[in-house]
Parts: structure tokens; C-alpha cells; sequence
């Protein structure tokens, strides 16, 4: 007999349990791995998206998560560049705010050929296979806008809406929700009515250059209700500069600090404020479920506050 057997199987033992020690505890497993999140976002020239994107790398530090942010600069081909950048850099989730709702969609169905779960947050693409959708209800938005609007203005008012870059979901439903709101005579009153409509491309210059223009065509306008912030901002400049504040009432969406400032001071009346920070949070809080194979909502409402003098 050999006395050495023993001690061969009792070292050939320890050696593998050494071996599915180390397998077990391969740091690129699934379980360990750092998740890699794509945010792809409209534009960073805006308070808005800023905060989103804060309250989205938050979440990230906090999870110990990689987040990825690009900047579309309202350019249609430069969002797209930015999220086949993402896609070669085999990111395990997109998160997309798109430019355009409708340009976006190549994009999104390139994503999910990548195999890659995509989400889409404050506004919706038109097409390819979403995962979530992360949003306030911009037709409430709108429609609450209006509300507001109603209120401030006197009867028989003609009122502008200044309305953000065409094609953008945001920019449709904010458009339905106030023109619902003055189309009903339940919630219209005062017999309210929109008189001119122009784009402004969710911009502070465009929209004080847009709001110069329809002072000068309707002198006679004693409201506007802006589908951001940021527009709502630069129609009050314009507004400043022809004397006119506190006869023409500005009613904004965002809840931007500006606005906030804006409101205190008297010079606007009202906005809807729509927690982008929390939209953020809750995006990278998705794409961390969907990078660990876990369910997450089809859709998501982030709850709307309407801020006024009383409560700015």
C-alpha cells in the first residue's frame, strides 16, 4: 500500500477547490461587473437637461455605476454620431432624450439590433423598442399652463404660445395640452383666445426675438404661454423692454431657478415645474435593473407642481 495516496488527494483536492474558488469570483462575471450607461442627451446648453443629467449621475455614483453623457446640441446628426458612439462602446443601457422624437428612431433600432435596452427620458422617440419611458405628462403640462394663463389674463384676452423645436414630443403634447385647455369653455371662461403661435426652439434668444416679433404684429396680446422655461424667459425680456410688465402675463414649463427668480420678482406669472433630477434618478435607477435582467415600468409619470407668486 501507499502510504503517500492519502496526502495526493488530499492536495489534489485543495488545489480545486482553489480553482472554482477563482471561478466563482471572476470580477467580469455578470453579477460583479461595473453596468456601463449611455445618456444621451438633447443639449446641455439648458438649465433643464443639467439638472437631469446631475440627478442622473447621482444615481450612477451612488449605484457605482459608469454613466456616459453626450450632448446632442439640438442637432439631429450629432445625437445620432453620439449614441452609434455608445453602441460601438457596448454600453449595457441607452438612456435617450432625443432632439426630435421622430429623428431619433434610427437610432434607437440600431440600439436594439446592438441588443442594447434602451430608455427614453422627458420625451418619447416615435419609434424602435423602448424599455421605459421616464416623463411628466406633457399634455397635463400644457393644459395646467393654460389653466394658469386663464387666470391671469382678463376676459376676451388674446393670448401667444411660443412653441419649441418642431417634432419634439415635449414640444406636441405641451402644444395639444394648452390649446385644450383654451378650447374648452369649461376651463375657458373668460372666452380666452390664441391668436399667434410661433416657434422658438426652446431657446432664451429665440424666444425674446420671437416675442419682439409678436408684439409688434398683436400690440394687443395681454398673455403667453411659452413651452419652456427658457422661451418664457426671453419673452419676458422682450416684454421688459416695451414696458409692459404686468400687463402681459408669461406663463412657462420647467421650474427652472431662473423662472423661479422670474416669478418672485413679478415679472412672470407662473410655470410648471417637472422635477428633472428625479427624471434622471429614476432613468439610471432603470437602466441598473435592465443591466441586471430585471423587470422595470413600461412608463413612468414624474408628478408636475405648478409654482406661482404664492408658493415660488
Amino acid at each position: 500500500m501507499d502510504r503517500r495516496r492519502p496526502f495526493v488527494l488530499i492536495a489534489l483536492g485543495l488545489a480545486s477547490g482553489i480553482l472554482l474558488a477563482a471561478c466563482g469570483s471572476n470580477p467580469a462575471s455578470t453579477s460583479t461587473k461595473q453596468v456601463k450607461i449611455g445618456l444621451a442627451l438633447s443639449t446641455l446648453n439648458n438649465p433643464f437637461f443639467v439638472t437631469l443629467k446631475n440627478g442622473a449621475q447621482k444615481a450612477a455614483n451612488a449605484a457605482g455605476a459608469q454613466l456616459l453623457v453626450g450632448d446632442g446640441a439640438n442637432d439631429n446628426a450629432k445625437q445620432a454620431d453620439e449614441i452609434s458612439t455608445f453602441i460601438t462602446q457596448k454600453v449595457d443601457v441607452m438612456i435617450v432624450n432625443p432632439t426630435d422624437s421622430d429623428a431619433v428612431v434610427p437610432s434607437v433600432q440600431k440600439a436594439n439590433s446592438a441588443n442594447i435596452p434602451v430608455i427614453s427620458v422627458d420625451r418619447k422617440s416615435n419609434g424602435g423598442t423602448l424599455a421605459s419611458f421616464i416623463a411628466s405628462n406633457n399634455v397635463e403640462a400644457g393644459k395646467l399652463g393654460g389653466q394658469q394663463l386663464i387666470k391671469a389674463v382678463g376676459q376676451g384676452a388674446k393670448v401667444a404660445m411660443l412653441v419649441g423645436i418642431p417634432g419634439a414630443s415635449a414640444a406636441i403634447d405641451r402644444g395639444k395640452g394648452f390649446k385644450d385647455a383654451i378650447a374648452d369653455s369649461s376651463m375657458n371662461t373668460k372666452g380666452v383666445k390664441l391668436v399667434a403661435e410661433q416657434v422658438a426652439n426652446f431657446k432664451r434668444d429665440d424666444g425674446l426675438n420671437v416675442m419682439q416679433n409678436i408684439l409688434t404684429a398683436h400690440p394687443d396680446i395681454t398673455g403667453v404661454f411659452a413651452q419652456n422655461d427658457e422661451m418664457a424667459l426671453g419673452a419676458v425680456q422682450a416684454i421688459k423692454a416695451k414696458g409692459l410688465t404686468g400687463k402681459v402675463f408669461v406663463v412657462g414649463v420647467d421650474g427652472i431657478d431662473d423662472a423661479i427668480a422670474a416669478i418672485k420678482a413679478g415679472d412672470m406669472f407662473a410655470t410648471v415645474a417637472q422635477q428633472p433630477d428625479v427624471m434622471g434618478k429614476l432613468a439610471v435607477e432603470a437602466a441598473i435593473a435592465l443591466a441586471k435582467h430585471q423587470s422595470v415600468d413600461a412608463q413612468k409619470d414624474v408628478p408636475l407642481k405648478v409654482i406661482t407668486k404664492d408658493n415660488a
